[in-house]
């Protein structure tokens, strides 16, 4: 065990990221600058014509400036999965709405729109799917069922790039905004930081307002521009939100990388979905030929002949020198939000029903074939 344990995820970096910081650092540019905008720019592209990219310094961030950007009724009730990641649900309620927990699609993870359905009240004036693990939610379904409820579309995209449904990129559809993560363990990273994407040029302008302080003016703006630095007027009451030029330098170099990088872990994917047949497990399933997984996270499920339970499967992994995680404990079983919105597993038959037996292996781009066989061979020695 120790430093000889395979953590379940690493970033992939190399010598090309080390000199674009460095370089970005020698710039002079240690906040938001130049690369921050070509960041933006060359991933809006990435997403798709006529989008919109506006960096930030975490996705939550991206999640909270996309909700603040609509202009909720105090109140209004948005409808969250209960798998993910706190940040979907928090936001929420920073911005004095409120979360209606939605249970989850047995074999994806993702939202279940027929719960969804059912959730909807007249109060109901969003929702935020996740793209659990880089599969992306089914964006046709999706945007019937915003269209049929007249509900805001809010992405959590924090494990979805590159992927697509139907073809099109996750980012380049009409939602009012999809937020991706940068966090060391993503498919892409800055260290810390995020991206809002937007068809809506009055959302990106209002996100790009509240990022810094409410002011009128950007960082970069006021420092390049004939008009004194300290000539800014503050028009909101805004926030702390910006990403800096060092991390967008490292962005700038992952997304280069990141069909790459992509192709790794799908490649793993692949090899961990033919090794692990006829093991007492439910693999996860590849994505119908029309879209494109990020395979973010390599999720299996133990069957109940396994010979060991969810947690001695993971105690027995590392000490055999394999780390693994758990994506995710859903929402309704923790104590803040069980508490406050009087949650129980009853009503979230699927979730309730998966999460004691989901396993999040080791899958990322970094991966030497050794470590992929390592994860194997030590998988199925625990489980044969």
């Amino acid at each position: 065990m120790g430093d000889r344990t395979l953590p379940f995820a690493l970033p992939d970096l190399g010598e090309a990221e080390i000199r674009a910081v460095n370089e970005a650092i020698r710039s002079g540019w240690v906040s938001a600058g130049p690369l921050v905008r070509e960041f933006e720019q060359r991933f809006a592209e990435r997403c798709g014509p006529g989008v919109t990219a506006v960096a930030l310094n975490s996705a939550t961030a991206g999640l909270h400036l996309a909700l603040e950007a609509l202009s909720l009724p105090r109140g209004a009730e948005v409808l969250v999965p209960t798998w993910t990641f706190t940040a979907t649900a928090e936001v929420v309620v920073h911005v004095g709405a409120i979360p209606v927990f939605v249970d989850v699609d047995p074999v994806t993870l993702n939202i279940d729109l027929a719960d969804a359905t059912r959730k909807v009240t007249a109060r109901t004036a969003a929702v935020m799917p996740v793209h659990f693990a880089g599969q992306p939610v089914a964006a046709e379904a999706l945007r019937t069922f915003a269209r049929d409820h007249g509900l805001a579309v809010v992405e959590d995209a924090a494990h979805a790039f590159p992927a697509a449904s139907a073809g099109v990129p996750v980012g380049g559809g009409d939602s009012a905004a999809t937020v991706f993560s940068f966090y060391a363990t993503k498919t892409i990273t800055t260290g810390e930081g995020g991206m809002l994407v937007t068809r809506d040029p009055a959302l990106a302008q209002r996100v790009r307002t509240m990022r810094l302080h409410g002011f009128d003016r950007d960082g970069f703006d006021r420092y390049r521009s004939t008009l004194p630095a300290w000539q800014y007027n503050v028009v909101e009451a805004g926030f702390k939100y910006n990403l800096t030029d060092p991390a967008a330098a490292m962005g700038l170099v992952q997304l280069d990388r990141a069909e790459a990088m992509r192709l790794r872990r799908a490649e793993i994917a692949a090899r961990y979905r033919q090794a692990f047949t006829g093991l007492p497990i439910d693999l996860p399933q590849p994505a119908p030929e029309t879209d494109l997984h990020s395979w973010h996270l390599f999720v299996v499920r133990l069957r109940p002949e396994a010979p060991v339970g969810r947690d001695g499967f993971i105690a027995e992994l590392a000490r055999l020198g394999v780390g693994c995680g758990v994506h995710f404990i859903p929402l309704h079983r923790h104590t803040y939000w069980q508490q406050r919105y009087a949650l129980t597993d009853e009503m979230f038959p699927v979730a309730s029903a998966e999460f004691p037996r989901v396993v999040s292996l080791p899958i990322f781009s970094a991966m030497d074939d050794a470590q992929v066989e390592l994860v194997i061979r030590t998988v199925s020695k625990v489980l044969q």
